[in-house]
């Protein structure tokens, strides 16, 4: 073997190793941490690669299976539920082991940007142009008991109707599984909730402010099998609330300049789990 050609297997040799290296990197970067709270109700909490200096700033996502816990939908505007309270205080006065913002709300602080409804009551009727809808509470036998449609590639008016509550808001990931949002200098804290691959519900929070595209590109590089997602809420009225028999935690959002308010804001509309009896 001449000089040369040990010098280009020697440089191919180093390429082969460092993209070996990089994967392993890329593997070990965010390892999968997850803490069991009860039976089907999982933690984690991964280090944002946004704040590599600040260990506290984390992406905090709760996995629940819907085989174990039921979604449910709470609204200050239902003659029985109304009142504005925050998310711990949601879950403490509904007995919800866990609680998340449902989907942004109006000027009047009752009545949601898009559509929710339940089975009992409809807090907003217009279905806007936003593309994804959450659907929970089955109407019938052998069906998820928990999906997001995407109007985009589901056929939304004929599975709808097999549902008694639905909650729309606005589309994180893409059907082909793309980021949806644009890049932006702006940046906050966000609450969202999603799906992964098994069906399992995915209530996910950063207090630490970030872009929304920049959140979304790290939750498809996480290990968390995350299919489909929807946006929350965002700034300070974004919070995440576990009151599981192993931990309890509460997170609340941060003002897009920074600046953690004192406490959590009351709103209007919940999305909560239950045990399944």
């Amino acid at each position: 073997m001449s000089k040369k050609d040990a010098g280009i297997m020697y440089i191919i040799n180093m390429r082969t190793i460092l993209a070996a290296i990089a994967v392993i990197i890329a593997a070990t970067a965010a390892p999968a941490q997850w803490r069991t709270l009860e039976p089907g109700l999982e933690l984690a909490r991964f280090p944002s690669p946004s704040y590599k200096n600040d260990s506290a700033a984390t992406v905090n996502i709760l996995r629940i299976d819907t085989k174990r816990h039921d979604l449910v939908l709470m609204n200050a505007s239902h003659p029985d539920q109304g009142e504005l309270m925050t998310a711990r205080g949601w879950a403490k006065k509904e007995r919800l082991t866990a609680a998340i913002n449902a989907a942004m709300y109006q000027a009047d602080y009752l009545k949601s940007v898009s559509y929710m409804k339940t089975s009992g009551h409809v807090n907003n009727t217009r279905v806007s142009k936003d593309k994804t809808i959450l659907l929970f509470e089955p109407l019938a036998k052998n069906i998820p008991p928990v999906t997001i449609v995407d109007r985009d590639c589901d056929d939304y008016e004929k599975i709808s109707k097999q549902y008694g509550s639905a909650v729309q808001s606005i589309r994180m990931i893409s059907c082909s599984g793309g980021n949806v949002w644009q890049e932006s200098a702006k940046r906050w804290s966000i609450a969202a909730v999603g799906t992964d691959k098994s069906g399992k519900i995915l209530f996910m929070q950063s207090t630490a402010p970030h872009s929304v595209h920049e959140f979304i590109n790290i939750l498809l590089e996480l290990p968390i099998s995350i299919d489909r997602a929807m946006y929350m809420e965002g700034g300070g009225p974004s919070q995440m609330y576990i009151g599981a028999s192993k931990d309890t935690l509460e997170f609340f959002g941060d003002f897009s300049a920074g600046g953690k308010a004192a406490a959590a804001p009351h709103l209007p509309n919940i999305l909560g789990i239950r045990p399944r009896k």
